[in-house]
């Protein structure tokens, strides 16, 4: 697919690695990049190949500089499409643009104000669930913490917990599916003919099922709750027409899927690294005790400046998208590489992230290096939500729920210290693996708690 002037691992290799790379694609990569520098072509079968790189300047290039001429792959227009519809995250071209245009204004600064009430007592609440004085795994908590605030946020007090709870299971279930399909393709064949497909897409079916009933009773009632399933509802395109139902089930289910794991991803790594680095953890408690006597849970999240940098050096390590997919729409050509029409690209942002031609001291945690001062010198290599005009519609979202949650989280709870190294489960996110902490409960008559203690 791409001309012969780029670094190639055979399929032989590829095949003789498959069963690491089922379980863990990141040191293969990682190892072809070490051998062959910032771009290779690895071949994944007799006819086909993808052109992975860690090259940011190629990325911007790609995302922003020449970006009408590249598309999504075929992993998220029709892959997951299947089970998620085609939404924003999943959708290309017209349909995309309509979308992306119709939907912004309700993830502006101004409209998810109205929804941090609930965002914040959905984390109280939820917080509650950690356990103290003992090993304790902490990423559940976390999942079901941003899968709540989602869905709070979309449906106020008009979705039951039971239904929830069904919603989070489908959802992960079909990603899980997802998942194999993507990594085992020799396996497709037998997928669809057994059935197992099929059982995944019925679920999915189900869970449509239930947001229509929510949506229809939303309408019915005439009520408004101000929160987002309003604004999808209220939305209108340039002709003065909504969103048909399908649609809005299809931007519902993306909001489920987008919205929840990668934020609690990177709510778990930040912990494991909060675990590793006491002193950071003691500056965020400083802070927080500062914020205390802010007017506004928005004034709170503007004036929590180190929270933010802990949260953004915890998403450079560990990129929750640690991949984007593109495939080029005519031939394309970067710095003496030539690529034909209909090449796959994947590009690493978890490698880009630790290149040590752009960050000093790669591996190490430090939240200062995104103090105001230097932040700016990091933006041509750092893409936690994506760069160009697909960057991710809910950044501010995301980072709001996760100040909160930390600033929460650190303002009660002390994570005892850990050594062993941080364990990764590479999946349709990066996700943490076996993210046991030991927490202890902070109450106000020691709040001065060292690491000591």
């Amino acid at each position: 697919m791409a001309t012969e002037n780029i670094p190639k691992v055979p399929l032989l290799r590829f095949l003789k690695h498959s069963f690491e790379i089922l379980k863990n694609p990141l040191p293969f990569h990682h190892e072809n990049f070490r051998r062959h520098g910032d771009t290779f072509k690895l071949q994944i079968g007799l006819k086909s190949s993808v052109v992975f790189s860690r090259d940011a300047e190629f990325l911007q290039y790609v995302l922003q500089k020449n970006q009408r001429n590249y598309s999504k792959s075929t992993i998220q227009t029709q892959d997951l499409a299947k089970y998620v519809g085609k939404g924003l995250l999943t959708s290309d071209g017209e349909l995309w643009k309509t979308q992306r245009k119709l939907i912004q204004p309700g993830f502006h600064k101004k409209q998810l104000a109205t929804i941090l009430d609930s965002m914040q007592h959905t984390i109280e609440t939820e917080l509650q669930k950690i356990e103290t004085d003992k090993p304790f795994d902490i990423f559940p908590v976390f999942n079901d913490l941003a899968f709540q605030v989602v869905a709070k946020s979309l449906f106020s007090g008009a979705i039951s917990q039971e239904q929830i709870n069904r919603l989070q299971h489908i959802t992960e279930a079909a990603q899980k599916m997802l998942v194999r399909e993507l990594r085992q393709p020799y396996l497709n064949r037998w997928f669809r003919f057994s059935g197992t497909i099929q059982k995944y897409l019925d679920l999915v079916e189900e869970s449509r099922e239930m947001l229509r009933d929510i949506v229809a009773e939303r309408k019915a009632s005439q009520k408004r709750e101000n929160d987002l399933l309003d604004m999808l509802l209220d939305a209108r395109y340039e002709d003065g027409s909504g969103m048909e139902e399908a649609q809005l089930i299809d931007e519902i289910l993306i909001l489920f899927v987008a919205g929840h794991e990668t934020t609690s991803n990177a709510l778990t790594f930040t912990c494991e690294l909060l675990a590793r680095h006491p002193e950071v953890q003691q500056k965020l408690r400083k802070e927080v005790a500062q914020l205390s006597h802010a007017n506004s849970l928005m004034e709170k999240i503007k004036q929590a400046t180190y929270t933010t940098q802990v949260i953004e050096e915890s998403m450079r390590l560990y990129p929750p998208a640690y991949f984007i997919d593109r495939v080029n729409l005519e031939d394309d050509s970067f710095h003496q590489m030539e690529f034909e029409k209909g090449t796959s690209l994947l590009f690493s942002v978890y490698e880009i992230h630790r290149h040590p031609d752009h960050w000093e001291d790669p591996l190490l945690f430090n939240p200062e290096r995104f103090s105001d001062r230097t932040a700016k010198n990091y933006s041509g290599f750092y893409f936690p939500f994506g760069a160009g005009p697909r960057m991710c519609i809910g950044n501010n979202f995301a980072m709001y729920e996760m100040v909160l949650a930390v600033s929460h989280l650190i303002q009660h709870f002390e994570i005892k210290p850990k050594e062993t190294p941080i364990k990764t489960l590479p999946l349709i996110t990066l996700k943490p693996k076996d993210a046991i902490l030991h927490f202890k409960k902070i109450t106000p008559n020691n709040q001065r708690l060292t690491t000591n203690d």
